[in-house]
């Protein structure tokens, strides 16, 4: 069973940074992390699969955003840079212990295991 502990949200203004952690337990093969805004659908941030191979990135995140794991920590991370108010919302942590296809990577329906959510707001 795969167990994930999300931490690192807060408060920031405009142009700050804030750096999640999420510690994983068991195995996937693929993590990363999506977000949810009051009123809209969750979406895919970034992903990365077990290896690091393969890594995608929302387009509205590119170049500011940039995910990491540490293996001897079992710890997975998203650093977050130029934050926007348009990052406001709360962020999970999520696995996948199912191989998923290109086209469903930032696809929240492809997960099974999720973390209880950490929230990050930007203030303008």
């Amino acid at each position: 069973q795969v167990q994930l502990v999300e931490s690192g949200g807060g408060s920031v203004q405009s142009g700050g940074s804030l750096k999640l952690s999420c510690t994983i337990s068991g195995d996937a093969y693929h993590m990363g992390w999506f977000r949810q805004a009051p009123g809209k659908e969750r979406e895919g941030v970034s992903i990365r699969d077990i290896s690091g191979g393969i890594i995608r990135y929302a387009s509205s995140v590119k170049g500011r955003f940039s995910i990491s794991r540490d293996n001897a920590k079992n710890t997975l991370y998203l650093q977050m840079n130029s934050l926007k108010p348009e990052d406001t919302a709360m962020y999970y942590c999520a696995a996948a212990s199912r191989p998923v296809a290109w086209g469903k990577i930032m696809s929240p329906g492809a997960y099974q295991h999720w973390g209880q959510g950490t929230q990050v707001t930007v203030s303008s």
